[in-house]
């Protein structure tokens, strides 16, 4: 069996190590006949595209060595499918300089650091093209503004200057001269080969959702918009450019002006198959690893997006999954997507919903739908201005899925749906979460008394008015009413609690174990019901077993002078207590 490249991100990595690749190289064709001047593609995180983008840059780009040889790249792509295509795509192979910049670098606590970390990749482009400053097509300005840019130079950083204001001012400097650094380069590379530059700007808004929540995201995008407008814009040199990213950022934020951009989404059908797996392409893996078996479960828990009208999986999780699942029989699937980033849209959103979308999580949770107004129009500054931009940024960077949708005027509504197990766990942990944090922070000190005072209606008031707050997403699992109530008890004076201990012929749900020799231990059994009406009929149950599995004698047994027991029902967001009968 192949080596499963998890982690590996360059294309000539998968062939020289003789990785497992899925052949996704007729995205050159479809670049090529399908794109614009400029394709910005919209994709969630780890679908594949910074690999796209090495695929690309390895077909295209005339390459040299340290020695200034040309190098054939035509071997990356022997028995692929782009081999299949015309001669006019063929001749394009190891054509054109190319330009290739990745951004994510760039999730930095600050703007200074991360302007610094862009810098250092944009010095390093350049001096992946060294061999500019020995050109003998360049002319001697050309040649000195190409090894300015390409030198990393100290003596302007923090500490040389005399003055605050000077070093602000040496920055400023520098960052501008940075901001149009990429049409400098394209244009010495026009000249030095004779031929347009291809650019590929790889996850363009990783600094932009990271500078949101760090609170510097103006001065990023006053950087970016720069660097873009300069070589995809007011740039004659450019043959073609291709960015990457998971959500759209409006043109007023970074793609100012730039009218020859072609947007390509998980909501188009052009290139519905360049990013992620086909359930086609998923199912071989599996056969190929011998675990054609799991195939419903890889569905259960990978499957879910749409891209265009094309069934993608998620090649992530995935990959880890057969990686794990192909050594060891035994493993169970994992959120393995999950883990790769950050989820702190899903936290703001649950941690700040209001009722009405509490409702609609528990909705989309439990396997329904929700109808939501969908544009590709959004800036990270304004997530939070409105329900339906938080909506749409969850929608594309895949954390919804389409059902279908409907145009009303010049809007279109989608009804959509949560992906998959997978997502579904991201939803319920951050609810849970969200949910722990209000029971910790809650004071308990009248909960702590109703609880030593026997007061069954206090009880009920104090637990009820805690489950009015939370998201109804654990109805019917008893083992979340269990973990809530247990968690509730932790911290009563005088006792230790405990759960699932062998008492009497049974196990206890909840026992308070007295510190002290005169008091009694308090039982507690939990039950769980559908319906209001059927709550009484949960406390009988909790009497019968309480009694039934002889708890009380089994707490005598123990040592403890007695006991006193009560029955816990809980359905939805409320519930009721008794004390079992003399």
């Amino acid at each position: 069996m192949k080596k499963i490249g998890i982690g590996y991100e360059n294309y000539k990595e998968f062939i020289d190590l003789d990785m497992y690749y899925i052949d996704k190289t007729m995205l050159i064709r479809d670049i090529v006949e399908k794109g614009g001047k400029v394709t910005l593609f919209t994709r969630p995180r780890r679908f594949g595209k910074t690999l796209a983008l090495s695929m690309l840059r390895t077909f295209f780009e005339k390459e040299y060595d340290y020695d200034g040889n040309v190098v054939d790249n035509r071997r990356y792509f022997e028995g692929k499918r782009i081999m299949e295509a015309d001669e006019k795509i063929l001749s394009m192979m190891g054509r054109y300089p190319v330009i290739k910049l990745s951004l994510k670098s760039a999730k930095q606590p600050d703007f200074y650091t991360a302007f610094m970390k862009l810098r250092d990749e944009i010095i390093g482009e350049f001096r992946r093209h060294r061999y500019l400053k020995d050109s003998e097509k360049l002319d001697e300005g050309q040649k000195k503004k190409f090894c300015g840019l390409m030198t990393d130079t100290e003596d302007w950083t923090a500490g040389s200057f005399e003055s605050r204001e000077a070093e602000q001012e040496a920055f400023r400097k520098e960052v501008a001269r940075y901001s149009t650094a990429l049409k400098t380069l394209s244009g010495c590379l026009k000249f030095h080969h004779g031929e347009d530059v291809i650019v590929l700007l790889d996850e363009y808004d990783v600094p932009l959702e990271n500078a949101y929540y760090k609170g510097f995201y103006e001065e990023i995008v006053g950087f970016i918009r720069s660097l873009f407008e300069s070589v995809l814009k007011t740039n004659d040199d450019l043959a073609f450019g291709v960015v990457t990213g998971c959500l759209r950022i409006s043109r007023e934020s970074i793609f100012t002006g730039l009218n020859h951009l072609k947007i390509n989404s998980i909501l188009n059908d052009n290139f519905s198959e360049g990013f992620g797996f086909t359930r086609k392409e998923t199912e071989q893996m599996l056969i190929n690893y011998g675990i054609e078996s799991r195939i419903p479960e890889v569905k259960d828990w990978y499957n879910g997006y749409l891209f265009g009208e094309k069934e993608i999986y998620n090649p992530w999780s995935v990959i880890n999954y057969v990686d794990s699942v192909a050594v060891d029989r035994a493993k169970y699937p994992k959120p393995y997507w999950a883990n790769t980033s950050s989820n702190q849209i899903i936290k703001d959103m649950v941690w700040q919903a209001d009722e009405d979308m509490k409702k609609e999580l528990d909705e989309l949770i439990r396997g329904g739908t929700v109808e939501k107004k969908i544009h590709e129009d959004i800036t990270y500054d304004d997530i939070h201005e409105s329900e339906d931009n938080l909506w749409n940024f969850l929608f594309f960077t895949g954390y919804m899925k389409k059902v279908s949708e409907r145009q009303v005027g010049d809007d279109v509504y989608l009804t959509m749906c949560i992906p998959n197990r997978e997502i579904r766990s991201i939803y319920t942990n951050q609810i849970s979460g969200w949910f722990d944090g209000i029971v910790k922070g809650t004071d308990r000190t009248e909960f702590y008394r109703a609880v030593l005072d026997g007061d069954t209606g206090r009880i009920e008031d104090y637990v009820s008015d805690l489950l009015e707050q939370s998201i109804s997403t654990f109805d019917s699992q008893e083992s979340f009413y269990h973990g809530f109530f247990l968690s509730l008890l932790y911290g009563v004076p005088r006792y230790s609690v405990r759960s699932n201990r062998e008492e009497g012929d049974g196990r206890s749900d909840i026992v308070l174990y007295p510190n002290r020799p005169k008091d009694k231990a308090i039982i507690f059994e939990v039950k769980v019901r559908k319906k209001f009406n059927e709550m009484e009929d949960g406390l009988e149950e909790a009497y019968r077993q309480i009694r039934d599995q002889k708890y009380e004698e089994g707490i005598l047994d123990d040592g403890y002078i007695g006991s006193v027991s009560y029955g816990i029902c809980f359905c939805k967001k409320a519930c009721v207590i008794g004390k079992l009968p003399e």
